[in-house]
């Protein structure tokens, strides 16, 4: 049996995490829970840190075959 809940299975399979990060956050600006600033500073430190953490698995373990 699988660990990852049911959602997260669907979720992985339709969308990277990047896009959906990137769909709630401009949902989030256009009901104006959060200001510009604050979408281009959830853009950049989210897609800043899954980066370096890709960075890292490939220094680790490799390229993907």
């Amino acid at each position: 049996m699988d660990k990852k809940g049911y959602l997260d299975i669907v979720q992985q399979k339709l969308t990277s995490r990047k896009l959906l990060i990137m769909i709630v956050s401009t949902i989030l600006i256009g009901f104006g829970k959060i200001s510009g600033d604050e979408w281009t500073a959830i853009a950049l430190g989210y897609v800043g840190v899954e980066g370096l953490a890709d960075i890292a698995t490939r220094w680790k373990f490799g390229a993907k075959q």
